[in-house]
């Protein structure tokens, strides 16, 4: 059996009862499960459409997602995500860039980089040496006043949380963003790369090993294994082309809000929602949300 899942941004609710209705009966479907009145509803399905793809497509000129997933096993165990537009609403780097004065010419590098049109390692190797000189408090800083976070992750966390899941946040960011986003929303623990820093002030260097897209696929074998988990287990969540891997590899792999090129090669992508739909996916009613 499969599951089809339409969602939409909850600030819009406009999910229309009557286009749930025509797809259920045009694929033969069950009867239609609300999962949040107007925002959410899902149904079971015998098969998987031959047309998914193009109905996802006329669905997204809508402001509605599609997911189809199999039924058995989508509740995971295990949430991996990515931080960087994903968990928080900014690019850590790009913002300590604008405080150094080259934000754009930072912002087009990471584009670029998330896009997969440069090497992760060099393009951040690149990046932070145009913030050497910053002074370290510029961190607290920019954590302070530029960054928020996404939508729904405090419900995603503690929703999975309540039922026994384990989240962990790997990112090719940094630490010092990572440990203050990984406690806020409540994160068992957080993986990511070092700024260095010396008499106050950034070096413009990144400590080594760098923490890219093989690091984060050896983050979900390392911790699942932990866990005695399968990688089916697995939730994983990014936007960027270093995400890939451990969207490929994980049960679910999510593309949130994420590059088109990054999007293309993901079956669950979520261009309206926001980080609800991860709990919508796995089959939770609004009415079962913790921490909100």
């Amino acid at each position: 059996m499969y599951i089809a899942t339409l969602l939409t941004a909850p600030d819009a609710a406009n999910l229309d009862p009557a286009l749930v209705d025509n797809l259920r009966n045009a694929w033969g479907g069950s009867a239609a499960l609300w999962l949040s009145p107007d925002e959410a509803a899902e149904f079971a399905l015998a098969q998987l459409p031959d047309n998914r793809w193009t109905v996802w497509s006329d669905l997204q000129k809508l402001g509605v997602d599609l997911i189809v997933q199999p039924e058995q096993g989508r509740r995971k165990k295990m949430l991996l995500a990515d931080m960087d537009s994903t968990m928080i609403q900014q690019e850590c780097i790009d913002e300590l860039a604008d405080e150094a004065g080259v934000g754009a010419r930072v912002k087009d590098i990471t584009a670029r980089a998330m896009n997969g049109e440069l090497d992760f390692d060099g393009a951040l190797k690149e990046r932070v040496g145009l913030l050497a000189g910053l002074p370290e408090t510029v961190i607290g800083d920019v954590l302070a006043h530029r960054i928020t976070l996404m939508p729904g992750g405090r419900a995603l966390l503690a929703t999975m949380k309540a039922n026994g899941a384990y989240a962990a946040l790997v990112s090719g960011g940094f630490t010092s963003f990572t440990a203050h986003v990984a406690e806020t929303l409540g994160f068992d623990e957080n993986r990511a790369n070092t700024l260095l820093i010396a008499d106050g002030q950034l070096t413009g260097q990144v400590g080594l090993p760098i923490l890219g897209r093989e690091a984060k696929v050896a983050a979900l074998k390392e911790i699942s294994a932990r866990l005695n988990l399968t990688h089916d287990d697995v939730m994983a969540v990014g936007d960027g082309a270093n995400d890939l891997g451990m969207l490929e590899m994980a049960g679910a792999g999510v593309a949130l809000h994420a590059k088109p090129s990054v999007a293309a090669q993901c079956d669950i992508r979520i261009n309206h929602g926001d980080l609800t739909a991860l709990l919508y996916i796995q089959g939770y009613a609004k009415t079962e949300f913790a921490g909100v």
